[in-house]
């Protein structure tokens, strides 16, 4: 019997491929700009965390208004235009730096709208997929994106690396932003109409006591997809309110099946990343790993993403989504805490490899059931909001814990740091969410669906 993968249709297949591709592209570049910022403009070690933290953070707060500004439009005009956006800011860098104008302060600019245009990007991509895709089959679609994730990161880091050695990193920021200009082209292959997303009224609009059902009363999005798209396609989009900015926080706290996994999501990425930049220090500073050694002990463990990405349908399909989140969920913050016990040599770098590949194969496993289970407790007329909430406080929060971790590591060390972020790490656990809330759909259907991809 031949296998093979089940089809979720050509439109979620140009989704898919415009995703690839600029996920490949931002892999290339990875690192770019602070090596630009080290080799180019001899920047500081504090510029470059300046580089690394404050770029996002900003960025963080000017996606604060892009959210409802997202919500309220059809998405895939704007996922075209964020590829735009973020492929006009990268290419400003290759023409600076080609008339020797290349400053700091323009790659802090550039950061910064890259990782707002990001934000909008997720938040209209979130959307725009609950709505091309059946409710079975979102579990799928997620694992299949989840899985380009993860491959991107084998092969990226390792061909930039090369492209930065023999082209220099300049080259690779323009691999990144002409990878923008091809999802764009993928997003406008995809076709089909998209209803004008409709405001829900609100009784201070008409005077009238709201209707609310389980999750609220929300506009006539439509279905896109195989017919091409139903619901109104005219008039002009919804002006938002001044509101409308804080709907996705409000939507994430009062529902009790988002509100942990919210605070559970947001801390653990928050400590894995704050101890990241600690690791290197330790690795290539006091231990005296060589640059190669520390990437190969950072690219070959992405492998294990791939894997649990792929599992993650089976898994739901065998033993349930509220089983496989809550151990994946867990397991996933037990690895950690061993990288504190890193000694130099072949030892050190195969116990680093053994945690990776441990921490990034639950987490591979974990997150396209989490972003699945995201999406299921979401209204289609807050998922723009709600994703955007999602991404800005996450953002923020790496941020600031970089900075709280920097700060320990000068005062204790890395290693008192890096295994102080692996204990609080075990705690997380607690926070995951204990019980199955009601979905629109049965979850085990969509994981017999995913189990066949």
């Amino acid at each position: 019997m031949v296998w093979r993968r089940r089809s979720l249709g050509r439109r979620f297949e140009w989704l898919w491929a415009a995703y690839a591709v600029s996920a490949m592209g931002t892999r290339l570049a990875f690192n770019a700009f602070p090596l630009m910022a080290i080799r180019l403009l001899h920047a500081s070690p504090a510029q470059v965390s300046a580089l690394a933290a404050v770029g996002p953070a900003v960025g963080a707060l000017v996606a604060v208004p892009l959210g409802p500004w997202v919500e309220f439009r059809r998405k895939r005009p704007v996922m075209a235009a964020m590829d735009l956006v973020r492929c006009a800011a990268l290419l400003t860098v290759p023409v600076a730096f080609a008339c020797g104008l290349l400053t700091f302060a323009q790659l802090l600019v550039v950061s910064v709208a890259v990782a707002a245009a990001d934000i909008a990007f997720t938040a209209a991509s979130g959307a725009y997929l609950k709505a091309l895709v059946p409710p079975k089959d979102l579990l799928a679609a997620n694992s299949r994106l989840e899985s380009t994730t993860w491959t991107t990161t084998v092969l990226g880091p390792p061909l930039g690396g090369a492209a930065m050695g023999l082209l220099g990193p300049v080259a690779t920021v323009l691999a990144d932003a002409v990878s923008y200009l091809l999802s764009a082209l993928g997003i406008r292959a995809i076709g089909g109409g998209e209803p004008q997303p409709e405001r829900p009224e609100r009784p201070e609009d008409t005077g009238r006591p709201e209707r609310t059902g389980r999750t609220g009363r929300t506009g006539r999005t439509g279905r896109i997809g195989r017919t091409g798209g139903t619901g109104r396609t005219g008039g002009a989009p919804a002006r938002p309110r001044a509101g409308d900015l804080l709907d996705g926080w409000r939507h994430i706290l009062a529902n009790p099946a988002l509100r942990p996994l919210f605070f559970n999501t947001v801390l653990v990425n928050g400590l894995i990343m704050a101890a990241e930049p600690l690791l290197a220090v330790l690795m290539l500073g006091p231990l005296a790993f060589a640059p190669w050694q520390y990437g190969l002990a950072f690219a070959v463990p992405c492998l294990g993403g791939l894997a649990g990405s792929r599992l993650s349908g089976g898994l739901v399909a065998r033993f349930g989504r509220r089983r496989v989140m809550l151990t994946a969920g867990a397991l996933r913050v037990c690895w950690p805490v061993g990288l504190a016990f890193i000694r130099p040599g072949l030892p050190g770098l195969v116990l680093v490899m053994g945690v990776e590949l441990g921490l990034i194969f639950c987490i591979g496993v974990f997150n396209p059931v989490y972003a699945t289970y995201r999406l299921e407790q979401t209204d289609p007329g807050r998922v723009a909001r709600t994703l955007s909430a999602w991404s800005v406080t996450s953002k923020a929060a790496i941020a600031t814990l970089t900075a709280l971790w920097g700060v320990l590591a000068a005062a204790a060390g890395p290693r008192t740091a890096i295994a102080l972020a692996g204990v609080l790490l075990l705690a997380t656990p607690l926070l995951l969410p204990r019980r199955e809330d009601p979905a629109p759909h049965e979850p085990a259907e969509a994981a017999r669906t995913a189990a066949r991809t």
